[in-house]
């Protein structure tokens, strides 16, 4: 009855871009043609920050159910020096309840977040994207721009922070990597005008993309919002654009959706889709090129069981990680 420990660098060097990209664009299909249960999440707030709870049940060579816990504390990085995010990912049997492992969550977030945008893309954004744009360079940016050139190859790719000399370091590392043009913009109306393809994962409080600056055939992928207090895009952007989600009851209560609904401009319904829909070819995609697209991403625990199912296999093929055991007497000093 051993369970299997996967640090974040285990799980990073386990899980890349394509398999995460592949596993939930999997999953999403599945939860479309109703194979899967609808996956579950818990919220509980504290003082300065918050914990989520999200929980999926998937099968693969046998039924898996997983559970992420993560704390989500904004002012970490300039109050405590730690990440924003941080927590475990709980892999289950769900035959026989056994734990299988448990994970680092901070890299299974990024990535199987990541990966659902790449999906996205994949299906709802322009065939050829002449220039890319992510807003926030923070943890979430790197990820999301791996993904990304995964589906799509921008001509250029521009980065925008708040902070311009993190917006500028991330842009001359992520050029370095990836053997693609990254380049600071300053002007963020500008930029949002010039790129057809934007992802948002910010941890902004008030939306910074508005209609006005969008231009037609733009494919939005609006990632911060995971929490009711959060908010990139503009209510009347969501309006007037084709909206899918990654879950749509979550969407309404967290993401950007949630405050469109709030400010009374839009209701559950004028929703085009989810993203399973999309994928299993039950709703269409992009039709048009004049289309903006938003893809409301809130993240959910069926992305977190697909990425945790793929790491543990992975694990158990190279022999990776430690194992201990959760029933292990207590050994007397």
């Amino acid at each position: 009855m051993t369970t299997l420990l996967l640090s974040r660098a285990d799980v990073e060097r386990l899980l890349t871009p394509g398999s995460c990209i592949e596993a939930v664009e999997d999953a999403f299909r599945r939860l479309a043609q109703g194979t899967v249960p609808a996956p579950a999440i818990l919220a509980m707030h504290a003082t300065e920050g918050s914990f989520h709870v999200k929980a999926g049940l998937l099968s693969a060579d046998r039924v898996y159910f997983a559970a992420k816990v993560n704390a989500n504390f904004p002012q970490n990085g300039p109050r405590h020096t730690l990440p924003t995010i941080q927590g475990a990912v709980l892999l289950f049997d769900a035959g026989n309840g056994k734990p299988l492992a448990v994970m680092d969550s901070i890299a299974i977030t990024a990535l199987r977040t990541a990966a659902a945008s790449a999906v996205a893309a994949k299906y709802l954004a322009a065939e050829r994207c002449n220039a890319a744009l992510i807003c926030g360079c923070g943890g979430q940016a790197l990820a999301q721009l791996r993904a990304l050139l995964r589906v799509r190859r921008p001509q250029r790719v521009g980065v925008y922070d708040q902070d311009q000399l993190k917006a500028k370091a991330f842009a001359e590392a992520a050029a370095q990597e990836l053997g693609v043009s990254v380049v600071l913009v300053p002007d963020l109306a500008r930029a949002v005008e010039k790129s057809n393809l934007i992802v948002t994962c910010t941890t902004a409080r008030r939306y910074f993309i508005t209609r006005e600056m969008v231009r037609p055939g733009t494919f939005i992928a609006a990632v911060g919002a995971d929490h009711e207090s959060k908010q990139e895009i503009e209510p009347r952007l969501l309006a007037a654009a084709k909206v899918v989600t990654d879950l749509t009851e979550q969407a309404c209560v967290i993401g950007d959706l949630h405050h469109a609904i709030a400010a009374g401009i839009m209701s559950a319904h004028a929703v085009h889709a989810e993203l399973g829909e999309v994928v299993a070819g039950r709703k269409p995609g992009r039709v048009s090129a004049d289309e903006i697209i938003v893809f409301d991403s809130t993240g959910t625990g069926l992305q977190d069981v697909a990425a945790a199912i793929a790491v543990y296999r992975r694990a158990l093929e190279e022999k990776a990680g430690r194992s201990f055991s959760l029933a292990a007497e207590a050994v007397a000093a």
